[in-house]
């Protein structure tokens, strides 16, 4: 294994189990390492720290390990089993009523730059970093001895989020299928509710996990409104609506094939077109042309508006506009349900871009509660980083 020599005083961070090492720590590369390759940091003294994998740029090395050896044969089986547990013991890997969740976390179970999210069956996995890239015939090998005869199949999702490297094929496809599974989709359950799934042509892993709880806040009022949903993708805030008793939902998507998945997952939970209304259109345009108080509750998801610094300013500036055409818009007395999923949009930074907004249209709104991103999507405590998804429930008068 190759080396990594911190420079004098820089271990300070891989003391207190920050996962990262970053390029302007590193005094001296021992050997010749390969980006993904495993390699041992030690501080300038000689300290062995820790040991992760090789990468160039501003993060040197994800640290895949503190204590425990990487390169044992059981390691990814052991990684595996300790997501599985807290999955587990939170009710999730368990729940009748819910087929699917985030089984890996990245940072947040001790696996950087690597997710695998589970849909009754089918494991989806995504490499953020070559090392995992590289290691993922490994990883599904032991997602076939966790989940034994409940794995359907493991389909690697990697060529939109591991980075581009020659000599790497990033072509999406499966690692594993079960003898007789030949579906790209499957059908879920999700606190009860039924959503259809494509890991192959969907986006991200083929559904949005991390808002499983914030979709059940939404279910709990709309009994009795009118709902509108921005930026819905595959409706999963539609249908805890219309199952929370909503009058009428809309939905709207830029994307013609989410609001086609959208009218399929209205049909599958048995609502009619009485009760729901699709709009292939931007969500800005459409919100901006509302009527005043038509909706007595919105939902405001958007997609990252900035995904690295440089784009911070604009992103705020975007979230301002946003939230300032909701809060105008939604009738008296309603909610609006707001977020942000921008990594570097910090929840102080949001919540500043939304109290703008609200000044800007000069009504009275409060905060009722803050919301974040649910267990299956843990934050390793020391790498605050990790905690990526921010929302504010607001009451308009």
């Amino acid at each position: 294994m190759d080396k990594i020599i911190l420079k004098h005083g820089r271990e300070e961070s891989l003391l207190r189990y920050h996962p990262w090492v970053f390029s302007g720590a590193v005094a001296q590369i021992v050997g010749h390492p390969a980006e993904g390759d495993l390699v041992s940091v030690c501080s300038a003294d000689g300290q062995l720290l820790c040991c992760g994998h090789y990468q160039v740029g501003s993060i040197a090395v994800r640290v895949l390990s503190f204590d425990e050896d990487p390169t044992k044969a059981d390691y990814w089986l052991r990684m595996l089993k300790r997501a599985y547990k807290l999955r587990e013991a939170y009710g999730l890997a368990t729940s009748a009523g819910t087929t699917c969740y985030r089984l890996v976390h990245g940072e947040g179970d001790g696996l950087p730059g690597l997710i695998i999210d589970y849909y009754d069956g089918v494991c989806v996995l995504q490499a953020h970093s070559v090392g995992m890239f590289r290691a993922k015939a490994a990883i599904a090998q032991a997602l076939r001895e966790l989940y034994r005869e409940r794995l359907k199949a493991v389909y690697d999702k990697s060529s939109g989020t591991a980075p581009f490297k020659a000599g790497l094929e990033l072509v999406d496809g499966y690692l594993y299928k079960a003898p007789g599974f030949e579906a790209d989709e499957l059908a879920v359950l999700e606190n009860g509710n039924r959503f259809l799934v494509n890991w192959c042509e969907g986006q991200k892993t083929g559904f949005f996990l991390d808002q499983r709880e914030n979709r059940a806040r939404v279910g709990a009022l709309a009994a009795g409104r009118k709902v509108l949903n921005l930026f819905c993708y595959t409706g999963g805030f539609s249908i805890y609506a219309l199952a929370g008793g909503a009058l009428h939902v809309d939905s709207v998507d830029s994307s013609q094939r989410a609001m086609d998945m959208v009218d399929r997952n209205v049909a599958l939970n048995g609502f009619g077109a009485d009760k729901h209304t699709s709009y292939c259109t931007d969500a800005i345009d459409f919100v901006k042309n509302v009527p005043d108080g038509a909706y007595d509750l919105m939902i405001v998801d958007p997609p990252a508006f900035a995904k690295h610094r440089g784009a911070f300013k604009n992103a705020l500036r975007a979230y301002q506009r946003l939230n300032a055409a909701a809060i105008a818009k939604v009738a008296p007395g309603g909610f609006v349900f707001t977020f942000s999923c921008s990594q570097v949009v910090d929840k102080e930074a949001f919540a500043l871009a939304v109290f703008s907004a609200a000044a800007q249209t000069g009504r009275s709104v409060r905060i009722l509660d803050r919301l974040n991103q649910p267990a299956d999507h843990s934050v390793n405590i020391y790498h605050p980083e990790g905690e990526y998804l921010k929302g504010l429930l607001l009451y308009v008068e």
